[in-house]
């Protein structure tokens, strides 16, 4: 074997994964040339989905690379190295993006909660990992950060879930707005009719008309 494929290096991850429990893709991020195309990546998964989603293990060897994976309800996560990678490096990976997901959904941690939060999954794996090389493994410090970076996403940056709750809420807002004014206009004009009556009576009191 070639001694060079032995060697240490910085980058420990090829990929990161998560399928629904029908196999299909719901995230891939691919940090090598190793699947190139599309639909290499689609084979892949799907052949690794059919390896693992029955087994208990969470470690596999697979297409000569090591998987090191986990699911919970309809979710099935999966992080892959090279064959010769320390697979305790890769477990600390999954540990922490599934630990950081947890937190961040409340540990409701199943498709649906992940398709309406998908930029928290985007900028939590960002934090973890960076073209393969391995930046955070503490669940705590990777939700910090996403919360700091979330608060800084521009406008056209957002997704259409951020554009929604954005407009809805403010659309609230104004709607609570409107109707506080409107309360408020009515209360003005109730005082106002009861001032003007009140000093009619008492301008009638004062200067009674005789007949």
């Amino acid at each position: 074997m070639d001694s060079s494929i032995l060697e240490p290096s910085l980058y420990t991850v090829k990929a990161v994964l998560i399928l629904d429990n029908d196999g299909d893709r719901l995230y891939a991020k691919y940090y090598d040339d190793t699947y190139p195309t599309v639909k290499e990546q689609k084979a892949f998964e799907k052949n690794i989905f059919n390896k693992t989603h029955r087994t208990d293990s969470e470690i596999a060897l697979l297409e000569g690379l090591t998987v090191v994976y986990k699911s919970n309800i309809d979710l099935f996560f999966y992080v892959i190295g090279s064959s010769h990678e320390n697979e305790l490096m890769l477990m600390a990976v999954l540990n922490c993006l599934f630990d950081s997901l947890s937190q961040m959904l409340r540990k409701n941690v199943e498709r649906r909660a992940l398709l309406e939060n998908m930029e928290g999954l985007f900028l939590a794996v960002d934090e973890i990992v960076d073209g393969g090389v391995i930046l955070e493994s503490d669940p705590q410090q990777v939700v910090h950060r996403v919360a700091l970076r979330g608060d800084d996403v521009p406008l056209t940056e957002q997704t259409v879930t951020q554009v929604r709750k954005t407009i809805l809420a403010s659309l609230s807002s104004n709607l609570s707005y409107i109707q506080g004014e409107i309360f408020m206009s009515k209360a003005r004009a109730k005082l106002l009719q009861a001032q003007i009556l009140k000093s009619a009576s008492d301008s009638f009191s004062n200067n009674p008309i005789c007949f």
